[in-house]
């Protein structure tokens, strides 16, 4: 469906951001255009960043989430999500004031996954600074 003005509305999508060090990372980014998650490594191509968000997805009921105490300046919470293996999948794009709105965000997160249409394609865009790299 599009709005009159034949826009499409927002969307729920993956972008892959390629960092200045050539690494690439994926980002969910929701509807309201806040970004919710990003991948918890860096990948070395453009095609295994793109498997990973994809067995991300693909086994989101199982994903297991960890909330825990920011040690970035300012503290709040945040999340991490655990694949079947125990590896990390994906982080929180920011700190949470309060453990029950970090825990609700990676809920979310975990619904946002299933919204995705599996054949969307994911955008690629080009950074020019490392914003994704912890």
């Amino acid at each position: 469906m599009t709005s009159d003005s034949g826009a499409e509305p927002p969307r729920t999508r993956c972008t892959v951001d390629r960092t200045r060090g050539g690494a690439y990372q994926w980002r969910l980014t929701a509807q309201n255009g806040r970004v919710v998650a990003v991948s918890a490594v860096a990948h070395p191509d453009l095609d295994s960043c793109r498997r990973a968000f994809a067995g991300t997805r693909s086994e989101a009921t199982a994903l297991v989430g960890t909330v825990l105490h920011s040690t970035e300046p300012g503290g709040g919470w945040v999340w991490g999500a655990r694949g079947g293996d125990g590896a990390l999948r994906a982080v929180s794009s920011r700190a949470y004031q309060r453990h029950a709105t970090c825990r609700a965000a990676f809920e979310r997160f975990r619904l946002l996954l299933g919204e995705l249409d599996a054949h969307e394609s994911q955008e690629t865009h080009a950074v020019t600074a490392d914003p994704l790299v912890r």
